[in-house]
């Protein structure tokens, strides 16, 4: 029996400009408290991107916050219906970028890659002169990648730009690139260009929006995503399994941080092994005196006992703002 979705996720960001950004990221904290929703969400000078979770109605007045700020109007939401959040927790933080690059004099406002729609990435990405380029992480294009898809050898995105020096003899080919929701690829195309690409494309809603609305073709594998889900289902058209046991080496896309919490290398490993292994990834994690209870799940929940989901909302006051408060108290006293 099919349950009941009475939650949604939603996964989004968007480049604009924000002026005193740890300010507006306390007001959008308190905003996703007073409304019960969890997830992450990245507040930058640049913009915001986040993931997050919450029952529907709870969700539409999320999304109606984030588009009545003009700033963030033109934001767009991948919403994918759940059966409960799919976080325990919010975080809502302030980082120099609102995706780690180690691009941030590119500006996707200005300049990037052409949109395809989901449609329109399908109708090109086998044409002849077209190459499609995975612009993510060695860990999320082993488990799901498209058909034909050229990947980088890459543990975080900052590492793309060094990559590109590889893609030199693809300059004169229409680069199509594409990620999870897109957001990678807005930095990624712009610097492509800046290298001197000419014809350069991105999958406008990632992967994510490439199932929902084009059905996922040719995307071999599942996608990775950070939420609970931890892999998603994209093709309905014609689905497989590329991603092996880390232990045995059978197909599987059953990813598992590995038991031992020294270790925690994520990874996929089949039910049978799971088992034998008691979640651990080799024998001498197995052997562990710190490995964890496995529950054959591979996933281990941080303790979450006393969470107060106002931790972290208020900025601590530096040395200017506590002599300020001091000479107040002082003043109210005369």
């Amino acid at each position: 029996m099919e349950q009941k979705k009475d939650y949604q996720i939603l996964l989004y960001y968007c480049y604009a400009k924000i002026e005193n950004p740890e300010e507006y990221r306390e007001q959008h904290h308190l905003f996703c408290v007073e409304n019960n929703i969890r997830g992450r969400i990245i507040i930058s000078d640049e913009g915001l991107n986040g993931t997050v979770s919450g029952l529907k109605e709870d969700c539409e007045k999320y999304m109606a916050y984030v588009h009545g700020d003009p700033r963030f109007a033109k934001t767009e939401f991948k919403i994918d219906e759940h059966e409960g959040h799919a976080f325990t927790k919010i975080h809502v933080r302030y980082k120099p970028e609102i995706v780690h690059s180690s691009l941030r004099h590119l500006d996707p406002n200005v300049r990037t890659g052409k949109h395809l729609e989901p449609e329109e990435f399908k109708k090109m990405k086998d044409q002849e002169d077209v190459v499609i380029l995975d612009v993510r992480s060695n860990y999320e294009h082993e488990l799901g990648r498209f058909k034909n898809a050229i990947t980088l050898d890459i543990d975080n995105f900052r590492d793309f730009p060094e990559k590109v020096k590889e893609l030199e003899h693809l300059k004169g080919k229409k680069v199509l690139t594409y990620c999870t929701g897109g957001i990678k690829c807005e930095k990624a195309s712009a610097y492509l260009l800046e290298q001197g690409f000419q014809d350069v494309y991105q999958l406008h809603g990632g992967i994510i929006k490439y199932g929902m609305e084009a059905g996922g073709e040719d995307f071999e594998g599942k996608c990775y995503v950070f939420d609970n889900r931890i892999a998603v289902d994209v093709n309905k058209v014609n689905p497989t399994i590329i991603s092996k046991c880390h232990v045995c080496g059978t197909p599987s896309d059953r990813m598992v941080n590995c038991a031992n919490p020294s270790c925690n290398i994520h990874v996929p490993i089949c039910e049978n092994c799971g088992w034998e292994m008691e979640g651990a990834c080799s024998t001498e994690c197995k052997e562990h005196p710190e490995k964890r209870p496995y529950d054959g799940t591979g996933y281990y929940q941080k303790n979450t006992n006393g969470y107060n989901p106002y931790k972290g909302l208020f900025r601590k006051p530096n040395k200017d703002q506590i002599l300020k408060l001091h000479g107040e108290a002082q003043d109210s006293c005369i």
